[in-house]
């Protein structure tokens, strides 16, 4: 029997592929290939299996004469940009010999050529191969075209992040509107749960696909027959590719192991994604640290308190930055794993107690403190570290992951977090009392430019950040607001216009864009920003969120999230993944009808006719030894502790290991939200 276990080794092993071809080369990797190696080891991995250098995929890199092998590494197809930019290295170099790894299956690769039919062999890559001889100028020189899945990344024992598909997010009512567009008046689908695969863009066909294609791949190398199942339209289409993949109906003949996967739409429940209620200390974090460049997941940790470096405004770029991803210490990483699915007050005394150990293991002289964990007392701890550069050697994980603790709690954006949790509070209480408009209203006192009269200007003051969240955060519940009279949506109408307004002045009136801002409007700072581009990224961001409340209408049991007053008990968010989980580890096993079977084919037809006349059981996802939940869109540090809560009370022992696209922080919902890319996503066409 296969355990979880064995699929958070899995991606080192698939690592082994590539490791086995380095020696003597210098290695060329994308972003996000650079991801997935980083939550496996990083570059360390290359260098010790004997890579003499490693490069940024890029055009502008290139090779001496005394470096005659390279290794590409890349996460796209074999097409357009890629094969461009693989030219461009080898026309600058000398090589005599190149391998190249892509992430993405030949079966995709033959697709995106036109070519339907199954072939013999590795077409695609034994032309590319004979390309590579001629860009090195010598058909006789070596060269290696080859396919490897080196598509996840261990993030912790319960989470499996897929960073080449972090820009992956269900599809939302603009994008039918645009499928819509492109088909038949008599043939146009009448929501979203009727489009297939088929109907999307090609681009976006390509990517399930891939992602079908890795999943059974990783099913392939632990012997797993998988039962799958979904909830949502595009976790139905990933589910069906994954079922219909023709490599996956003979493995399932003959897999020894068995498990049963969950496929969850991350827009049936956007309101924990963007909510500050979590209480964990990863989640802010994440929303508070800026990103590592070139990562979905990872932050920048500033490592200048552990230097001799005077604090300047440029000294920041003197000292390489330090991360959470800490793969080479095992402390590090089980202190990694109690700050992920602890809450907050328990992640941060654990920081504590494992940097008093660490000093006192390396005999420094610390004084110890009890009560409250303050952030200077984190970094207290860390600076005994500076003069002993054996003891920082060995303890660096640790180190970086106190730095990124201290960094958090002191940082000036941390007050807006209880800001919006009482905010998010009261608009919850408000949901059960009035219609959606009383309650949307709320929120134009708050629409004010920073400094203006009437505006809060503290440091817990809701900027446009803040206040995007809690659009998103109200529009995801609207359908849970007492219902309205027949004027609601002429009143709705102009109360958002009165929003866009609002929110379009507190936008243009901002000293300094935020990294959100820039993504959303394409401006890099506010003098490029002008009124009329702001207003317009407005109004596309209220058409978005106007089908926000909709998403959950095709589902027939898990429709709300919301429990209402009572007048004993407050108002409450009731999280979709937990109602889920709840219905998965019900005893009595009852058959909920949102969580939609998909594996079966033509077995499960018959099967459906047969219930006509006679009782039939069909696969429950509890059945299986072993449980995988795959969120499409992304997971949020707070669910992955609410999963372990769940299955600790209902059913102890059971192997949950959770998969998703990426780790959110709050700001990443409205970039993916009202992205322009979600129909047409960078594959490398």
């Amino acid at each position: 029997m296969s355990s979880s276990d064995d699929f958070t080794r899995l991606p080192q092993q698939m690592w082994e592929k590539v490791l086995s071809k380095v020696k003597k080369a210098v290695v060329f990797m994308d972003d996000r290939c650079a991801e997935a190696l980083h939550w496996s080891g990083g570059a360390a991995l290359l260098l010790e299996a004997g890579a003499r250098n490693v490069k940024q995929f890029s055009s502008f890199e290139a090779c001496g004469e005394n470096e005659p092998k390279a290794v590409f590494v890349v996460s796209s197809l074999l097409k357009g940009r890629t094969v461009d930019i693989i030219r461009d290295i080898i026309s600058l170099s000398h090589f005599q010999y190149c391998v190249v790894f892509t992430t993405v299956a030949h079966s995709v690769h033959l697709l995106a050529n036109n070519v339907s039919a199954e072939m013999e062999g590795s077409p695609v890559f034994e032309q590319f191969e004979e390309k590579l001889c001629e860009w090195m100028g010598n058909m006789n020189y070596t060269a290696e075209v080859m396919h490897v899945p080196i598509l996840f990344a261990p993030v912790s024992q319960q989470l499996l992040l897929t960073p080449t598909f972090a820009h992956l997010f269900p599809l939302l009512s603009p994008d039918l509107e645009a499928i819509n567009a492109k088909r038949a008046e008599k043939k146009r689908f009448g929501s979203l749960i009727d489009a297939d695969v088929h109907s999307l863009p090609v681009e976006l066909q390509l990517e399930i696909k891939s992602l079908a294609a890795a999943l059974n791949s990783v099913f392939e190398a632990t012997g797993t027959r998988e039962e799958s199942f979904a909830v949502g339209p595009m976790s139905r289409m990933i589910a069906g590719e994954l079922a219909n993949h023709p490599q996956a109906k003979n493995r399932r003949k003959t897999a020894p192991n068995k498990a049963s996967i969950i496929f969850v739409d991350r827009t049936m429940d956007l309101t924990g994604a963007v909510g500050h209620h979590g209480d964990n200390l990863v989640e802010k974090i994440l929303t508070v640290l800026r990103p590592l460049p070139g990562h979905a997941t990872d932050v920048q940790v500033d490592m200048l308190e552990l230097t001799g470096v005077q604090r300047t405004p440029h000294s920041q770029n003197t000292v390489a930055p330090g991360c959470l991803a800490q793969t080479q210490s095992s402390t590090a990483q089980s202190l990694w794993e109690a700050m992920l699915t602890n809450k907050h007050k328990e992640g941060v005394m654990e920081v504590r107690r494992q940097l008093v150990e660490a000093a006192s293991k390396e005999k420094l002289p610390i004084k110890m403190s009890m009560g409250r964990v303050t952030p200077e007392q984190l970094c207290s701890y860390v600076q005994l570290f500076r003069s002993s550069w054996g003891a920082l050697e060995s303890h660096c994980g640790v180190l970086q992951l106190g730095l990124a603790t201290a960094q958090t709690l002191r940082h000036p954006h941390l007050p807006r977090w209880d800001a919006c949790l009482a905010f998010e509070r009261l608009l919850l209480q408000a949901l059960g009392d009035s219609d959606f408009p009383a309650v949307l209203r709320q929120l134009l006192p708050l629409m004010k430019p920073r400094g203006e009269e009437g505006s809060r200007s503290g440091e817990d003051d809701c900027g446009p950040d803040e206040l995007i969240l809690l659009l998103v955060y109200l529009y995801s519940l609207a359908d849970e607001a007492q219902p309205a009279d027949a004027d609601e949506e002429e009143e709705l109408e102009k109360l958002e216009r009165e929003l866009m307004g609002a929110l379009t002045l507190v936008i243009t009136q901002e000293s300094e864009l935020s990294p959100l801002l820039q993504k959303l409007t394409g401006c890099a700072n506010p003098e490029e920003l002008t009124t009329e581009r702001a207003h317009s990224t407005v109004e596309e961001m209220f058409e978005t969120l106007r089908g926000l409340s909709h998403t959950r209408d095709h589902l027939k049991q898990l429709r709300s999230v919301y429990t209402a007053s009572d007048g004993v008990h407050q108002a409450t968010y009731r999280p979709f993944l937990r109602q889920i989980l709840e219905e998965v580890f019900h005893p009595d096993k009852p058959e909920c009808p949102d969580i939609e079977h998909m594996s079966g084919g033509l077995t499960d037809l018959l099967k459906t006719g047969f219930s006509m006349f006679m009782k039939v059981s069909r696969p429950h996802p509890s059945d299986n030894p072993l449980l995988f939940l795959f969120l499409v869109g992304g997971v949020t540090p707070s669910e992955l502790r609410l999963v372990k809560e769940v299955v600790t009370v209902h059913k102890p022992g059971t192997q949950v290991l959770v998969l998703s696209t990426r780790l959110l922080r709050a700001t990443d919902i409205p970039t993916l939200l009202f992205s322009t890319q979600r129909l047409t996503p960078d594959i490398g066409v």
